[in-house]
């Protein structure tokens, strides 16, 4: 029995150990116990061994000279990065045959939206090449190296990402850090795939350089539809000269091209006692999948509705929330135009972002973001007014709108019959600017950015299910109230007494970790909520 717990045991920390290549440090030994027994690990056998075997007789892609691009999407810091001013954040990419890129640096930005590209010529004959991202800030006082790691049991100092990438199937494995991971995996990337957030090794509360990557590896491919002629050829069985992009054999909604990105993981076998690996193909382009009622991580969103947004950025694989921003006009009597400040947005992002609950915010780049009149009729919006606006701004006549199954509707109205904002169906709330302006402006609130952002996150909240809450009645509004001293532990802007920045500077869900009277929402949000 002792030696069957030690076999699978040993087994596992292969597996881990063979996924954790670092072009930075190849040869490591790790200790470990077990059973009262002392094991210990060298990996540089297994890896030499992965790389010795990288090498193939024939040329991976005849049709091309094969080159690997490196994508980098977007960064976001979660963390005060630095202490006078926002990041000067570049990107490094080091190959293991020690080619190394440097992005240019983004000077004063915590939110970077510019693209950079890293493009490396790499061995035709070669399947695997290991590469390496860092995340940096420019200080004068000597450049930081940023967070963007999962930092796990084996690797505690670790803060960048190092994948292995295939030039066969054109995806990418890592241990933990980014890979991707259907439920059932040995190994979850929570973060998901082609994205790095540094608070993974459970930092989120703590000031540790975190920040979140998003990233694409590509390789150059003959007929442009980001296939690689190995699958093609090999697997999937069509013309590698010819642009599949669009094609739906098995008649099941979705196309090839996203079968194909989100189909293909790595799984562990035994073959004479050695672990290798092979590649499993859970989405096939031509067998019919029901993606319709397939929805593996839990998030609402099928696989035919991740589809539909996944240009903007969804993962089938880690949860995602798409809420759709209208916003009313500027009025004429020197009524200014209703919106969400950049800054409330940002709060917003970092408190979903963090848990690794992907916010989207569809200001007019997903098929949203509508411009609403304004309503002239005594300047309060009334709820049949409110109504209409849903119907012809959101679902657009359409009571069957695509949309109503993907997207939250948060509005922003300049002012509203009733409160300064409320979830008026379960997939949709609005908050009124005349009212956060005047709560902007009373004693003990920050500023509009923390109204704003408290305000939409909080009726976005309903919307998610965060519903008959404590703290969330009149009585809990103020510090002479009874109720709000009782919730106090229920740190939440979902809590009346924490909204709007009263007190404290907070935009954020709470992780129920403070005791008695507190509430873990973050544990609680219901996912389905919006779509009863």
């Amino acid at each position: 029995m002792r030696n069957k717990i030690k076999k699978i045991f040993i087994t596992m920390l292969i597996a881990i150990f063979l996924l954790s290549t670092n072009s930075m440090a190849i040869h490591q030994t790790k200790t470990v116990e077990t059973n009262n027994e002392n094991i210990q690990i060298d990996n540089s056998d297994i890896l030499n061994r992965i790389i010795a075997q990288s090498t193939v007789d024939a040329d991976l892609d005849p049709l091309v000279d094969l080159e690997v691009t490196v994508v980098i999407k977007e960064i976001r810091g979660f963390d005060k990065i630095d202490f006078f001013s926002d990041p000067d954040f570049y990107v490094k990419v080091l190959f293991e045959d020690g080619e190394e890129y440097q992005s240019p640096v983004w000077k004063n930005q915590n939110h970077v939206v510019e693209e950079w590209n890293a493009t490396h010529n790499v061995p035709d004959n070669r399947e695997w090449v290991n590469l390496t991202i860092q995340l940096w800030d420019q200080d004068i006082a000597g450049d930081k190296l940023c967070d963007i790691s999962v930092n796990n049991n084996y690797a505690l100092i670790q803060r960048d990402i190092s994948v292995m990438y295939n030039l066969k199937t054109g995806h990418w494995y890592s241990n933990g850090d980014d890979m991707i991971t259907p439920p059932g995996s040995w190994t979850v990337d929570y973060s998901g795939y082609g994205r790095a957030n540094g608070c993974d090794d459970n930092s989120i509360y703590e000031n540790d350089l975190d920040c979140e990557l998003y990233f694409d590896i590509i390789q150059n491919d003959f007929d442009g539809d980001g296939i690689p002629y190995w699958t093609e050829v090999n697997i999937f069985e069509t013309d590698p000269e010819v642009d599949d992009t669009g094609r739906d054999d098995d008649l099941d909604d979705v196309p090839i091209e996203w079968e194909y990105k989100w189909g293909n993981r790595l799984k562990y076998v035994f073959v004479n006692d050695t672990l290798e690996f092979e590649f499993l193909w859970e989405y096939d382009p031509f067998e019919y999948n029901d993606h319709k009622n397939l929805d593996p991580d839990e998030d609402s969103l099928n696989n035919y509705e991740e589809y539909l947004v996944s240009e903007w950025g969804s993962d089938p694989f880690r949860k995602d929330v798409f809420v759709e921003l209208d916003k009313m006009d500027a009025g004429p009597n020197g009524e200014p135009k209703s919106d969400l400040p950049d800054e409330s947005r940002e709060l917003i992002y970092m408190a979903f972002n963090k848990q690794n609950i992907v916010f989207h915010l569809d200001d007019g780049e997903m098929g949203g973001g509508e411009v609403i009149p304004f309503d002239n009729e005594g300047e309060k919006t009334n709820r049949t007014e409110i109504d209409a606006i849903y119907y012809d701004y959101f679902l657009h006549g359409d009571e069957n709108n695509w949309r109503k199954g993907v997207f939250h509707y948060g509005l922003i109205l300049y002012n509203s019959v009733g409160a300064s904002g409320y979830m008026f169906r379960n997939n949709a709330y609005q908050i009124s600017s005349k009212g956060l302006d005047k709560k902007s402006t009373q004693i003990g609130s920050r500023d509009r950015i923390v109204v704003y952002a408290s305000a939409y996150m909080h009726e976005l909240g309903h919307t998610l299910g965060l519903t008959w809450l404590g703290g969330h009645y009149a009585e809990g509004k103020y510090f002479w109230q009874i109720g709000w001293w009782r919730w106090r532990p229920y740190k939440s802007i979902m809590n009346y007494g924490y909204m709007y920045g009263f007190i404290h500077d907070l935009v954020d869900f709470s992780d129920g970790s403070r005791g008695k009277n507190d509430f873990d929402d973050w544990d609680n949000v219901d996912f389905d909520y919006f779509e009863q």
